[in-house]
């Protein structure tokens, strides 16, 4: 079992910044990737950042972004304390959505797709305006 918790997130003027956190706690060991998913009314939920922490790679951390939030989304871990952050910049309205913390157990992670991921977090509310 793993369990999420997101925060962070807020209202912000399109332009502007913000940055999510997501505490992981449980049995965090397995976990290949770990991301950040978004979703809007009415629509599908969608990777926005990926990053793989399983053992395959031999590179470090590796990330992935969907070109619509690649340059002005960062995805980082903080390994010791199983804490995943999300910096957000130059956000723009079609950014609006609930942001979801997730992890994923198996091998396609990288792929963006929520399908994939087998733990949620509740989500947290990203208005920009």
């Amino acid at each position: 079992h793993v369990q999420l918790v997101e925060s962070g997130g807020g209202s912000v003027q399109a332009g502007g910044s913000l940055r999510l956190s997501c505490v992981a706690s449980g049995n965090t060991h397995n976990s290949n990737y770990m991301g950040w998913f978004r979703q809007s009314l009415g629509k599908q939920r969608e990777g926005v950042a990926i990053i793989y922490t399983g053992t395959k790679s031999v590179y470090g951390d590796t990330t992935y972004y969907p070109d619509s939030v690649k340059g002005r989304f960062t995805v980082s871990r903080d390994n010791a304390k199983n804490i995943l952050s999300l910096r957000m910049s130059s956000l723009k309205p079609e950014d609006t959505a609930m942001y979801y913390c997730a992890a994923d157990r198996g091998n396609f992670g990288y792929q963006l797709r929520a399908r994939t991921f087998d733990f949620w977090g509740q989500g947290t509310q990203v208005t920009v305006s």
